[in-house]
């Protein structure tokens, strides 16, 4: 109850925004291997802020 108005920090985020990609990139894995090659990039890059931040 006491976190409902709790804001995220960033590694939350990131951490997020890393999870969203690699799912949407499984799912495009079957279809179009060249948008799931992107979307894995995309959270690779996702993953290098992440270890900054740590």
């Amino acid at each position: 109850m006491f976190g409902l108005f709790k804001k995220k920090t960033e590694k939350e985020k990131l951490q997020e925004q890393y999870e969203k990609l690699s799912k949407e990139a499984y799912q495009l894995s079957g279809t179009n291997r060249k948008m799931s090659d992107q979307k894995t990039f995309e959270a690779n890059q996702i993953m290098d802020q992440l270890e900054k931040l740590s």
